[in-house]
């Protein structure tokens, strides 16, 4: 429960539901709010990027995407998919790359992450609640069970695993709801120089970018934020 004599932290968190790096440095910052667990308040708002927006529906092998997009071999491909195995094992995360692994469109997931924010918004409740615990539920669907999350039936369960409204989610999904908004968004960060994620907001005026480790969140918020509280 937030305590009023604490200073209260806006984070915002610009992400995409297919990136590695941002399901571990989430899973980082989570060290961090434990470190400052009783002195700062975090606000948790998840917000959207496509690293592949023009990504069909039928997605793409992730192992030929990657060297496609990067210019790199499949076997360097296939080394820093190990790495980042191994640093998300170590933060208590699974990353299952099955053979039929595919990177997937979405733009859908957004819309959902986006309504379920709308709610927290709407219902003043904890910002680390229902949205927080769609992204990383769409995170282990994508990432550990390997589950089509631009599918509507996917996601629609997924939000429903959450605690939200299946019936609105699947609507919502055959519907145009929230795609405005995602776009305004996007184009908002963009404006903002926000070119790859993850990127942690501070504040709204301090950007951290990429999945840092927690002594970086940690000499930021003690210098600039900490210290203008006193």
């Amino acid at each position: 429960m937030a305590d009023a004599r604490n200073p209260r932290l806006s984070i915002d968190i610009v992400s995409d539901v297919m990136c590695p790096w941002c399901i571990i440095g989430w899973l980082k910052f989570e060290q961090v709010m434990a470190h400052f667990s009783g002195r700062i308040d975090f606000r948790v708002q998840w917000h959207p990027f496509e690293l592949n927006p023009d990504m069909p529906p039928e997605g793409e092998d992730a192992g030929e995407h990657v060297v496609r997009k990067y210019g790199i071999s499949a076997e360097q491909s296939r080394a820093n998919s190990a790495r980042l195995a191994a640093i998300a094992a170590e933060l208590g995360f699974v990353f299952n790359r099955s053979p039929g692994f595919r990177m997937r469109n979405s733009f859908d997931a957004h819309r959902l992450l986006t309504w379920a924010g709308a709610l927290e918004e709407a219902e003043q409740v904890e910002a680390t609640g229902v949205q927080t615990a769609l992204k990383l539920a769409l995170f282990r669907a994508h990432f550990t069970d390997n589950r089509d999350v631009s599918d509507h039936a996917v996601l629609a369960d997924v939000a429903a695993s959450v605690g939200l409204d299946r019936t609105r989610a699947a609507a919502i999904l055959t519907s145009d709801d929230y795609a405005e908004m995602v776009r305004v968004e996007e184009a908002y960060w963009a404006d903002r120089n926000v070119t790859g994620v993850p990127a942690f907001i501070l504040d709204g005026r301090m950007m951290v970018p990429g999945a840092q480790d927690p002594e970086v969140f940690i000499r930021v918020i003690e210098n600039r934020v900490l210290a203008a509280a006193r």
